[in-house]
């Protein structure tokens, strides 16, 4: 078969270790909570041999580029329409999942946020997130309050999922590497179905404090609740960096109560 070429404009690099690969695979744990399982990208399949070998789940592929589907159709022909050629961010999940599923991947670089969006979006569909990203991504995902990587991204991932940092993948691996580092990542879908807050002004609020992570939460939030209606409260004086997933709750719920 012939080698498929590694397009740019499509963020591909081929992850060409096979231990590597394995370990991936194998990060995914929680077989229990799910029957399928989404490769995104999956290239020339280095992870699919690995998925494919799994009993414990069925194996879907999606890869927008029309070669690596073509070369992927005859590699594993047994597959047939659980081998997709579409774009993962356009995916109606729900047409072809009937129930929660987990996705893995080494995901492309260029739309790595995207991705992790897409997931918060179906969050409640979605059990669990095994994934190759670039390594600032991977620390943005699994950040703590207080560090500089802790952001929107890190909030939102880690109101609704476990997060965790799994491992550091150098750029060698890859064909053709990336002038990056990778990691490789696991999100678990926590028993969380809601915030206990109004999840819409809980995503707005953490968005306007991060947007201006260089102010005080009293004026990166004044362009929703004035000033003069915010209460006393220390949390007022710190800047979003220093709130936890939890911290950010009963800021919404606080000024729910004061909007109301």
């Amino acid at each position: 078969m012939s080698v498929v070429k590694a397009k740019k404009h499509l963020g591909q690099h081929f992850l060409t270790d096979k231990n590597i690969a394995e370990k991936i695979v194998n990060s995914l744990i929680h077989h229990d909570k799910y029957q399928q399982v989404l490769e995104v990208g999956p290239g020339m399949g280095v992870l699919s041999d690995f998925l494919l070998q799994k009993k414990e789940f069925e194996t879907y592929l999606i890869d927008i580029d029309k070669e690596s589907f073509e070369y992927l159709e005859k590699k594993y022909p047994q597959l047939g329409d659980k081998l997709l050629n579409a774009d993962f961010l356009q995916l109606n999940f729900k047409v072809i999942f009937p129930s929660v599923f987990a996705i893995i991947g080494n995901f492309p670089y260029n739309i790595s946020s995207q991705i992790l969006f897409k997931v918060l979006d179906n969050r409640d569909q979605v059990s669990e997130v095994v994934g190759m990203f670039q390594k600032e991504v991977a620390e943005r995902c699994t950040a703590k309050p207080g560090s500089k990587e802790y952001g929107i991204l890190s909030v939102f991932l880690q109101a609704y999922f476990k997060c965790e940092y799994l491992f550091t993948v150098k750029a060698g691996v890859f064909n053709p590497p990336p002038k990056v580092l990778s990691a490789v990542i696991r999100l678990s879908r926590n028993e969380i179905k809601s915030l206990n807050c109004d999840e819409k002004l809980f995503w707005q609020v953490v968005k306007a404090g991060f947007n201006q992570r260089r102010k005080t939460l009293s004026n990166a939030l004044s362009g929703i609740i004035p000033k003069d209606k915010q209460d006393n409260g220390n949390v007022w004086t710190l800047r979003a960096e220093r709130l936890s997933v939890q911290d950010f709750v009963e800021l919404t719920q606080s000024i729910s109560l004061k909007l109301a």
